[in-house]
């Protein structure tokens, strides 16, 4: 099988990259079902690099229809140790206007509906999450950004992206209450991934596309799936120039992160312990424990 070392996932108005050369399309079963699409693999200024469209080409599934484990767990079986993942998200906060970029440092979960650990079934693990994306790719993504001077773009260095369960957008009183938790952004996608990502070692950063104010701003309009998705299309081109961007120096200099040894001690239950058919399921994330 082909392998990459960087992964990238394509949010609601990426479902595809088109500097993307050689490439192959590469469709992978995984022991947590079929991810959302066919990975395609190729390269991006000759680094190899494999991409996910996260609702499928055709934009097929819901967030919470979405098989997070599935798609994760493809990406390891390619060799990925680091993944950029692109979202559109709404902004709770002025300062982060429609068409800006954040690259986010935390998370909060609201979501309802998701399965967000490869563990269980008689294996137990704690991954430790208290800096939830992995610091040094976040970095290298931000001066990437930065680097660009992308027109009518402000890079947001930091910040916190509330995961909601969706599909419906915020009430008027969610939306403020997640602004008086001092919420930077709002989307529906990121945080399983954030966490599956850990617990398969890699390093996981989100660049986080803003196409509206959620509900809340007195002086703009309650989302409109119309709205969100001019400012999807304005902003998938620039997402491109990002990711192109931050392959290349992830490529030239790639970082340690903490994320890859984060099940070193996180797995509480004795290898020796665990049922075969557990073992044998999740030996790609046991391998280098066993």
């Amino acid at each position: 099988m082909v392998k990459a070392r960087i992964g990238i996932i394509g949010g609601s108005g990426l479902y595809k990259m088109d500097a993307l050369q050689n490439v192959e399309e590469v469709k992978i079963e995984t022991p947590f079902g079929p991810p959302s699409d066919a990975l395609i693999v190729g390269t991006l200024d000759y680094v190899t690099v494999a991409f996910l469209a996260r609702h499928g080409r055709n934009h097929m599934l819901l967030p919470s229809e979405l098989p997070f484990r599935a798609n994760i767990y493809a990406m390891k079986q390619l060799g990925v140790e680091y993944i950029i993942s692109a979202s559109a998200v709404g902004s709770l906060k002025p300062e982060a206007k429609p068409l800006d970029m954040v690259v986010p440092d935390q998370f909060i979960d609201r979501t309802k509906n998701r399965i967000s650990t490869f563990f269980g079934d008689g294996i137990v693990a704690h991954i430790t999450f208290g800096d939830s994306v992995c610091p040094n790719l976040a970095g290298i993504l931000a001066d990437a950004i930065a680097s660009l001077n992308l027109p009518d773009v402000t890079l947001h260095r930091g910040g916190t992206y509330l995961c909601m369960e969706g599909p419906a957008f915020s009430t008027k009183a969610e939306s403020n209450l997640y602004r008086s938790w001092d919420a930077t952004i709002i989307g529906m996608t990121n945080l399983p991934e954030a966490k599956l990502a850990r617990e398969a070692e890699i390093a996981y950063a989100t660049l986080a596309l803003v196409t509206d104010y959620d509900c809340w701003h007195p002086e703009h309009d309650s989302v409109t799936v119309d709205m969100v998705v001019e400012n999807l299309q304005r902003n998938g081109v620039n997402a491109q120039k990002v990711i192109q961007e931050t392959v290349k120096r992830l490529s030239a200099n790639p970082p340690v992160s903490e994320a890859h040894s984060a099940l070193k001690y996180a797995i509480l239950t004795p290898l020796d312990k665990v049922p075969a058919a557990i073992k044998e399921k999740m030996s790609l994330l046991l391998e280098k424990y066993l």
